[in-house]
């Protein structure tokens, strides 16, 4: 028997409502006990002493490329970025070539995971083939062969008819139907917000609209069908107060959050800067405000990367040329320390079940605690320590971010998955 002694940690256990110094026994990659103070021999000591000990992050929302798209990122080179990152579970998106809508690529993606020994990769598989958004998928085959949840993201369902029929479909599983809300009329050839900061750039906007009739369709399409409905990377604040009266009529919704839309407005894209051109757009200050108050009331269920990497040549070229996405598995919880904890709009144990218990529900995950019994997947971070970002010293190969040369909090010190260290790589 193999185990391992975490000792005198702060320990934040959101799952199982746990604040305090405690040490935590891993036995054969499992959590065996956590207590104030454990005397276990023969255990491998780990010295927590100020140190905060949490579960191992999930991100319901990361591009991992492959298959593809290799030059922009590997399973390999994603799942090592989201170990620096504290992320020990994430979910790949199947916005892939070919996109991940049969078995087959489900497959590639799970093996292509466990061969790399770094963060568990599940899968998202698409609503409907090639994403194309005319024809369903299997939702059976994607579900028994691994997927947490459907979505064409990227792309909105727009058919209003397919919309109901896959949440009807997703309901005999019990799993969410993810949405990219986005009017894709509205949105075309969008650039960012539609706003002051756009027609001073001289750019086409994407108006907050474009996101709200589509949170509105779904709403009444989910109220109607019965089934789940999921709103990916939520950026407007009306959206948030739809959402928020949807709740309470007992309409089965929840919904995501990334930290640069909690952190940033559409002031960041400044002269052109295209690590700040998103889908969907940084908006105004009071949407910020909206959907910081959206997460904290319970409104909005959790916080998602929506890590979408790309090459440094896409990423160099003109504004309206560039790629939507920026790489955020590595700044994520950062971040959102920089932005709830330090300005006291949050409790460090409420942001790391945000970023933990509740992506694992909403996937359906026995991950993001550290109850007895549970996989020993665990993060170890220094909340009080800072460091500088230089996406040139990324792991993952998109090497952009809007918080380039920002001092930001926490840092990341060791991570675990079952039992075993795995980062420091």
């Amino acid at each position: 028997m193999s185990r391992l002694l975490i000792r005198g940690g702060h320990v934040i256990d959101p799952a199982n409502r746990r604040e305090g110094t405690f040490d935590v026994l891993i036995e054969d990659g499992k959590i065996a006990e956590v207590k104030p103070s454990l005397k276990v021999n023969g255990a491998i000591g780990v010295d927590a002493s100020n140190q905060t000990v949490i579960p191992g992050l999930i991100d319901l929302h990361a591009h991992l490329r492959e298959p593809g798209r290799e030059d922009k990122e590997t399973i390999e080179s994603g799942a090592r970025a989201a170990l620096r990152g504290g992320f020990t579970t994430i979910c790949a998106m199947p916005n892939t070539e070919p996109a991940i809508d049969h078995r087959a690529v489900v497959d590639q993606v799970s093996q292509q995971s466990q061969r790399c020994g770094a963060a568990c990769v599940r899968v998202i598989g698409a609503i409907t083939k090639g994403r194309a958004g005319h024809q369903l998928t299997d939702f059976g085959e994607l579900f028994e062969s691994g997927c947490v949840a459907l979505s064409d993201d990227g792309n909105a369902l727009a058919d209003s008819f397919l919309m109901r029929r896959a949440l009807e479909y997703a309901k005999l599983f019990d799993r969410p139907i993810i949405q990219h809300a986005e009017d894709p009329r509205l949105a075309a050839g969008g650039m960012m917000h539609e706003g002051i900061i756009a027609t001073m750039l001289g750019l086409r906007g994407i108006p907050a609209a474009a996101e709200e009739v589509i949170v509105a369709r779904d709403l009444a399409l989910a109220a109607l069908s019965g089934g789940w409905i999921h709103f990916a990377h939520l950026s407007s604040g009306r959206s948030v107060e739809l959402i928020r009266q949807a709740k309470r009529r007992g309409v089965r919704v929840s919904c995501e959050v990334t930290p640069h839309h909690l952190a940033l407005t559409h002031e960041a894209v400044g002269a052109f800067d295209t690590s700040a051109k998103v889908n969907p757009p940084l908006r105004t200050e009071e949407d910020r405000l909206a959907l910081v108050e959206g997460l904290r009331d319970g409104t909005i269920d959790c916080i998602a990367t929506d890590h979408a990497p790309h090459t440094d040549w896409e990423k160099a070229s003109d504004f309206e040329s560039a790629p939507f996405g920026t790489s955020a598995l590595e700044t994520a919880l950062s971040v959102c320390i920089e932005t709830l904890v330090k300005p006291d709009l949050m409790r460090l144990a409420k942001v790391i079940e945000k970023l933990s218990v509740a992506p694992a529900r909403i996937a359906g995950l026995e991950a993001g605690t550290l109850s007895v019994g549970a996989d020993a997947d665990l993060t170890l971070i220094d909340p009080d320590a800072s460091w500088m970002v230089d996406p040139r010293q990324f792991v993952s190969k998109g090497r952009h971010s809007p918080f380039a040369a920002r001092k930001l909090p926490c840092v990341v010190t060791q991570v675990f998955r079952r039992g075993t260290r795995v980062y420091p790589y």
